[in-house]
């Protein structure tokens, strides 16, 4: 079957154009599957077998590991632990000599079985990976294999645990101490990113697929301009955009791969993490990551690395592809014409924020507050109400003094002019201690509302807290500007923060106590 374009398929069609395109058959994934055991088995039991190196685990990792596998190029990525990686300095200086042998011992065993095994030549004098492909009577098309040795950080992890605080102390200490870039050692927890994304709904799987196809499209015809941004950063904010919707096993697909679009084209705005293995709760760990979110946007934290921003900054190229995100929304409603719901002004509508919540610098943060209390109940959902909500500003406060709230980026612009009203958003990122209360006025306008603040009692030290206040303001006639005051028992002094003109406000704190 010949392979549509994507650009010519309507959005009610993308679920068949990805069973029909982009999802392996059964057939296909029974042969990849058969490779890559035939390719464990011999790391396991024939590479180190006449030497003093013992191989410790083979962990599958990739997109064949994920259920994440295109129909077009069958991948497999494996890393082997060998017991002569003992840390992560020596997994940096000592993976070239086991990448060597396993290539030697590799060369030795297809002569002996019925395998061809063709390398792929690295351009670095010291290989990291050892890339080859596959032939055998059992597999009809070659598999491409890397093959990554790494130290065995996490031990033998059972099923369901998180690794202790202890596994990335001896990281973070590392990166601070180096100039070696973030993600460096990412194959060390292969297992942790592999399990973020395997036990995910099939449809969500599906979703990442259409991204990754669109993703290659754009690949082909930027490559020559500037080097994009990692695939797994697309992987990342699709399960972002998933999990800020309902996180229902049943969305459509087009209204998903419209939102992950829309997220690509915000992605100076993108602050991304989730503590599934790591948190707030060690003090080491909790210093990290609020250097970590505080860097240059886009920042999308590595669910198993926190070393690891996939976002990068000004790393990659990340406007290229938001120039190509750009053009696919505005085709739209011409190329695929029910992405959108018919009713309404088409344009207006891709104008509008359509996720919930705001995922600008920074949204709510998954595992920071509970995602089942903040998730909508519909998937990739366009409430009414959110339509016109904006961010205004990211608030920052550190250390141990009383809350003073310091303006850090303007976010957006008022509403436009005859725009329907509707609540501003305000992110309050980080409180050294949760205010008692938070005051909104309109200024030089007496008007002012006072909004009693949820938070009074104070969490542990490291854990986290989250306030979330409500209140709609008189419309004014035109209010010059608007005010955030912020107080505490027992302060006379209140600090205030200069707003946008607006119809309304909504403050949350996401606040580290």
């Amino acid at each position: 079957m010949e392979l549509t374009p994507l650009f010519m398929t309507p959005g009610h069609l993308l679920d068949k154009f990805i069973k029909d395109f982009l999802q392996p058959n059964k057939d296909f994934l029974d042969q990849l599957h058969r490779a890559v055991d035939d390719i464990c088995t011999f790391l396991k039991e024939d590479c180190f077998r006449h030497s003093t190196t013992k191989v410790q685990k083979v962990i599958k990792g990739g997109s064949a590991a994920k259920g994440t596998t295109l129909k077009t190029g069958s991948d497999a990525d494996l890393v082997v632990f060998p017991s002569t990686l003992q840390s992560y300095t020596s997994q940096r200086n000592e993976r070239d000599k086991v990448v060597q042998e396993i290539r030697r011992q590799l060369e030795a065993w297809q002569q002996k079985t019925q395998f061809e095994v063709t390398f792929e030549m690295s351009k670095w004098k010291a290989p990291r990976v050892l890339s080859f492909s596959l032939k055998s009577k059992n597999v009809n098309e070659s598999v491409d294999f890397d093959v990554l040795p790494a130290f065995n950080a996490l031990g033998q992890l059972h099923s369901g645990s998180t690794p202790g605080p202890q596994v990335y102390a001896g990281l973070i200490d590392l990166y601070r101490s180096s100039d070696l870039p973030g993600g460096e050692f990412s194959t060390c927890f292969t297992e942790l990113q592999r399990n973020f994304i395997v036990s995910r709904p099939t449809k969500l799987k599906n979703l990442i697929r259409l991204m990754k196809h669109w993703y290659k499209q754009c690949e082909r015809k930027l490559k020559s301009k500037g080097s994009l941004p990692p695939k797994y950063a697309l992987e990342l904010l699709t399960v972002y955009a998933w999990e800020r919707g309902s996180g229902s096993e049943s969305f459509d697909t087009a209204e998903g791969f419209r939102t992950v679009l829309d997220l690509v084209t915000k992605y100076q705005q993108l602050c991304i993490f989730w503590n599934v293995n790591y948190n707030f709760e060690d003090e080491t760990m909790r210093m990290f990551l609020l250097a970590q979110i505080q860097k240059t946007r886009p920042v999308i934290l590595d669910p198993a690395d926190p070393t690891g921003d996939v976002g990068g900054g000004d790393r990659w190229c990340w406007h290229l592809l938001a120039k190509e995100a750009r053009q696919w929304l505005a085709s739209l409603c011409d190329a695929l014409e029910d992405l959108l719901r018919p009713s309404g002004n088409c344009s207006e509508r891709i104008r509008s924020p359509r996720l919930a919540p705001p995922c600008w610098a920074p949204p709510l943060l998954p595992g920071v507050l509970d995602p089942l209390k903040t998730r909508l109940q519909s998937p990739f959902p366009t409430p009414t109400w959110l339509d016109p909500m904006r961010p205004v500003t990211t608030l920052k406060s550190l250390g141990p003094q009383p809350p003073s709230l310091h303006p850090s980026r303007a976010l957006a612009a008022p509403p436009e002019s005859g725009s329907s009203p509707g609540p501003w958003s305000l992110h309050s990122e980080l409180f050294s201690q949760p205010p008692s209360s938070a005051t909104i006025c309109l200024s030089p306008s007496l008007h002012a509302q006072t909004l009693p603040a949820p938070l009074l009692w104070c969490p542990p030290a490291g854990c986290p807290s989250a306030l979330s206040c409500h209140g709609q303001l008189p419309r004014a006639v035109p209010p010059p500007t608007y005010c955030l005051s912020s107080h505490r028992p027992g302060d006379n002094k209140a600090s205030t923060l200069p707003l946008c003109p607006g119809t309304g406000i909504e403050l949350q704190n996401q606040g580290i106590s």
